[in-house]
């Protein structure tokens, strides 16, 4: 893998996950799992059903912590490890419940409000609290319309679509400015058209990243999404992550199956979020993708298609990705 030397600059790096291993009793689950993620990224995360996504997920998180090796986040140029969840990181999950008494524009404003005041300050301080809470709305309002839910501010959860609560789901993590948004099977509970539309607005984002790197800004937002749907991982992602426990264990000296580790990390072709999918594209790497990280049988060297870094090296990566950006 290509030294973090070689990346023109460390604040590119937003998160990296360090030879991170873990086991429940005598069952491994995740061994020596390895990988750093360039700020304005979507990379999709994949893997056969049990092969650790969420557990991995939870590690990145910080409310399951690995047995080895360490999560490292890299917030305003410093490199912090974690140890427990915090606003640096957003989440958002498949079922996601959005408290049912607060209107769409609330429930966004709401993290602001907890994280920003207490109940003291709100109660002895109203004058500054009411200027803070009307700041709040006005950004979970910005965020909204961002995100197609202009007409849904006033709305409760019971009123919207499914689509639209994980929209809410998705402002929810955003306002509070996370420096990765992590999305673990989001769009799961949703149908085909809705889910289209839900990609459709990561893509957004995403062009927004690469519109602020050609104004010489940082991208704002950077996102890993674990997804069991191919097309949407080579859709939505720039990169995709292939985990899986079937690798070639025996080959490096393990008498049995140490856990999933990452068998796949190639580029993604970038689209636009009004482009068209080019299915020619998606139907090769797809089929790589299914025959190295789901095939069972496989006996060849999976290291092989870690090719992600060698890549960028030689230009393939477009959008954020284009070498003259990393």
């Amino acid at each position: 893998m290509t030294n973090i030397a070689n990346i023109s600059n460390m604040n590119d790096i937003v998160l990296e996950c360090k030879s991170i291993s873990h086991s429940f009793g005598n069952k491994k689950v995740l061994h020596e799992i390895s990988f750093r993620i360039i700020r304005g990224e979507i990379v999709a995360l994949v893997g056969p059903s049990g092969c650790g996504k969420s557990t991995l997920l939870k590690a990145m998180i910080g409310t399951h912590l690995p047995k080895k090796g360490q999560t490292i986040i890299c917030s305003n140029g410093k490199s912090i490890a974690v140890t427990a969840p915090g606003r640096d990181r957003g989440i958002v999950y498949q079922e996601y419940s959005l408290p049912p008494f607060l209107r769409a524009q609330e429930s966004i404003a709401l993290g602001l409000k907890l994280s920003e005041t207490n109940i003291p300050f709100r109660f002895f301080m109203f004058p500054k609290w009411w200027k803070m809470k009307k700041e709040h709305m006005r950004k979970s309002a910005e965020l909204l319309e961002k995100l197609g839910l202009k007409d849904a501010m006033r709305l409760f959860p019971h009123q919207m679509s499914g689509g639209m609560r994980q929209r809410v789901a998705v402002a929810q993590a955003l306002i509070m400015k996370p420096e990765i948004l992590l999305l673990d099977e989001p769009f799961g509970a949703l149908d085909e058209a809705t889910r289209e539309e839900m990609q459709r607005m990561l893509l957004s984002l995403y062009n927004e990243n690469c519109e602020a790197i050609k104004r010489n800004e940082k991208p704002k937002y950077t996102m890993l999404i674990v997804t069991h749907e191919l097309n949407e991982a080579i859709y939505v992602g720039d990169r995709v992550l292939g985990l899986s426990q079937y690798w070639n264990w025996k080959r490096e000296g393990h008498a049995q199956c140490p856990g999933a580790t990452i068998v796949y990390d190639k580029v993604a072709p970038v689209f636009l979020p009004d482009a068209e999918r080019e299915f020619d594209k998606f139907a090769r790497q797809r089929r790589e993708i299914r025959d190295i990280v789901f095939e069972q049988s496989l006996t060849d060297n999976c290291r092989q298609y870690l090719q992600f870094w060698e890549q960028i090296k030689d230009g393939e990566g477009k959008g954020v990705l284009d070498n003259g950006n990393v």
